[in-house]
């Protein structure tokens, strides 16, 4: 029942009430901005996350195609772009209506793939979602609909690896304390660090029934104990190896939180890891009990169940939003380098 705006009408709304186009500052330091940056700007925004690409966009809106390249080139940035993009989450947060939607503690994550033409080091060949190549974006989302982080990954690689990249890197004031994934954003080193973290990992998996549940006791005392749910606990979890290198595991922890590390490098090596690795086989067993208490919780709180689903079907409007704004050229991407795919891809975002 909203009237119809014209997508340029809201993004100059937005300008007035946020400011958020006066943190696409010149690369070179430059103070003074021309009357007419903030039109530029506001149409190489949309030219990035339309898809549209400057040249058509010079011919639809009517500015010179060397204005919109020189624009891009010295004021659209990784940084100006999450300047801007912090600068809206500021003012969202503010908004009576949000706290409607969630109380802004619990995000969601998840990767979407899109076809590509050209070469390019974060294109890979994947049949079963595109003809030729094509690259994943994979997008963090809180309860409250807030975008707070949006990164190119290569899509043959695990998604799983990047889940706390973002959590723990972005500038934000939004209180995460609990992060929900599909299948492929889980592994036991995620369960692991979440809970070393201080953050709750509640996933949707799939295939839930399949996995391997660990008991710390004794099979017979288990089962004594718990008649309904002690034959389902069939392993032993490895305790000793645990306490052995919990205090390594903490330094894992400490060096991810205060930013000494990059924790999509080190949940991949970790993740990677053989047994010879005692500390990975420690974080392993570690996230293996953490896993079983979430199942047990999983299966036994409906309410927790549809928490989560909620909570990545945002996630999964959010793609679909995407989808319709990248409607230029198909959805495919042509821009070449990864700097240029990620500022498409971050104007998007904003």
């Amino acid at each position: 029942m909203l009237p119809f705006a014209p997508i340029v009408s809201l993004l100059i709304e937005l300008d007035k009430r946020t400011g958020f186009l006066g943190f696409f500052t010149h690369a070179g330091g430059k103070q003074a901005r021309s009357p007419e940056l903030k039109r530029n700007l506001i149409a190489v925004l949309l030219a990035h996350s339309t898809n549209l690409g400057l040249t058509r966009m010079a011919d639809a809106c009517g500015i010179p195609y060397d204005v919109l390249a020189w624009t891009a080139e010295w004021y659209v940035r990784e940084e100006t772009l999450r300047a801007a993009n912090l600068a809206i989450i500021s003012y969202h947060q503010k908004l009576p209506l949000t706290p409607v939607f969630g109380t802004g503690t619990l995000s969601s994550s998840d990767g979407q793939r899109f076809p590509t033409r050209g070469k390019s080091i974060t294109a890979r060949a994947m049949s079963r979602y595109f003809a030729n190549e094509g690259l994943s974006t994979y997008t963090h989302v809180t309860d409250q609909h807030t975008t707070y982080g949006t990164k190119i990954i290569v899509a043959t690689k695990r998604e799983a690896h990047y889940v706390l990249d973002e959590i723990l890197g972005n500038a934000t004031d939004i209180p995460i304390t609990e992060h929900a994934t599909d299948t492929h954003g889980v592994t036991l080193v995620n369960f692991a660090l979440f809970d070393l973290l201080g953050l709750q990992l509640s996933p949707r998996i799939r295939d839930l029934g399949k996995i391997t549940l660990n008991r710390v006791g004794p099979r017979a005392q288990v089962e004594a104990d718990f008649p309904n749910t002690g034959s389902l606990l069939t392993r032993k979890l490895n305790t000793d190896l645990i306490a052995e290198h919990y205090d390594d595991m903490l330094r894992v922890a400490g060096s991810l939180k205060f930013g000494h590390a990059t924790a999509s490098l080190l949940v991949g090596k970790l993740s990677a890891s053989g047994r010879q690795n005692a500390l990975a086989a420690a974080l392993k067993e570690y996230g293996s009990a953490r896993r079983t208490i979430y199942a047990a919780r999983y299966l036994a709180d409906p309410e927790y169940r549809r928490r989560i689903s909620r909570q990545l079907n945002k996630g999964e409007s959010l793609h679909a939003l995407k989808r319709d704004l990248l409607y230029a050229h198909e959805g495919v991407i042509r821009a070449g380098t990864w700097n240029n795919r990620q500022n498409r891809h971050g104007a998007s975002r904003s």
